[in-house]
């Protein structure tokens, strides 16, 4: 997700750079979205990661 993130920003700054600001703007909105979907399942599987280590470990 990370990736299409990625991909969506950098054709985001191509598309402003050549003059077309409807492209750029979708495209900027998709890859924020994206990044923040991935930010949020990023914290959401390290809190489970850390709760299963500590069932785990016993502590």
């Amino acid at each position: 997700m990370l990736k299409w993130a990625l991909i969506f920003a950098i054709v985001a700054l191509i598309a402003g750079g050549l003059g077309f600001g409807g492209i750029a703007g979708a495209a900027a909105g998709v890859a924020k979205i994206l990044f923040f979907l991935f930010v949020v399942g990023f914290l959401i599987f390290l809190a489970l990661g850390l709760m299963a280590g500590r069932k785990i470990s016993g502590n």
